[in-house]
């Protein structure tokens, strides 16, 4: 709804503030504006939270592959971007092709589809790219940026830690090199620990994104923050724990035949309120630019 390159020169500065960024993810229309309702200066896709709303598995470092298509992925990333007026970072995956011209023209759609940035991960298919590929990859990204001439947060995904039992020292590595390629922000999952988080912080050469709700980790927001995190994000935690909830409700009503669950549902009149507000806003949004 707003001009897009304030809402990316908006999202970098949030990058800049030494505050940290906490940024959770949506998968929908709903969940987007629900999320930006609540408050928060910025929200991200999750990729593995759209594969589940279309009743698909994520891809995952055992079996890879992409659940979603491209042009599947940017139309529902679109129909976000066009729901809420704060930035969304996109979770790209391995930007939908191998060779660095398949990751810019993701990057130049990304642009074109209203995201304020992107995570770019060197995974593809269960199996790490080679370093010299995984940068000239991220290098790609960054011309698309700068040929876009818009502000855009290029992020750039290390899963050295998940694929291969990799060492630390391999995920640093990685994570140094692509911001030598022109990443604005690292991200290594797979960290689980304080000590390990603020180990990353200091031999990570760029700012650092670490991901919550993974497993049973006991990382915090205010902990992350702390130790020298830039930002948070969620990756498919909520869209799980909504999904998590749709069973544990169904459960409730076959084994007990009672409605318990319902006592946390968002009144209706309050739905349509919110729902309606953001509509509004995207029409007038539709006519302004005509």
């Amino acid at each position: 709804m707003a001009d897009d390159d304030s809402v990316g020169a908006a999202f970098r500065a949030l990058h800049e503030t030494g505050q940290g960024l906490l940024m959770p993810n949506a998968w929908d229309v709903g969940s987007a504006v629900i999320l930006a309702e609540a408050g928060f200066d910025a929200i991200a896709t999750t990729s593995a939270g759209i594969a589940f709303s279309l009743g698909r598995g994520d891809h995952t470092v055992a079996a890879g592959g992409a659940a979603v298509g491209r042009s599947e992925m940017f139309d529902r990333i679109e129909q976000i971007t066009s729901a809420v007026g704060i930035p969304v970072n996109g979770d790209l995956e391995y930007g939908y092709g191998v060779p660095p011209e398949a990751v810019a023209e993701t990057i130049a759609l990304a642009i074109d589809a209203g995201l304020a940035g992107g995570n770019i991960e060197d995974h593809v298919d269960g199996a790490l790219v080679e370093p010299e590929l995984a940068s000239a990859r991220i290098e790609a990204a960054r011309e698309a940026v700068e040929a876009s001439g818009r502000p855009f947060v290029l992020t750039a995904r290390t899963d050295a830690l998940l694929v291969g039992g990799l060492s630390f020292a391999e995920a640093v590595r990685r994570a140094n090199l692509y911001r030598l390629a022109g990443a604005d922000c690292l991200y290594a999952p797979g960290v689980t620990d304080l000590d390990s988080v603020a180990r990353l912080v200091r031999e990570v050469d760029g700012p650092l994104n670490v991901v919550l709700g993974l497993g049973t980790s006991t990382l915090t927001v205010p902990g992350l923050f702390a130790a020298g995190v830039a930002r948070i994000s969620l990756g498919g935690s909520i869209a799980r724990a909504a999904l998590g909830f749709i069973r544990a409700s169904a459960r409730e009503l076959l084994d007990r035949g009672t409605l318990e669950f319902a006592a946390g549902q968002i009144p209706q009149r309050e739905l349509n309120e919110l729902f309606g507000r953001y509509e509004l806003a995207r029409e007038r949004a539709d006519q302004a630019a005509r």
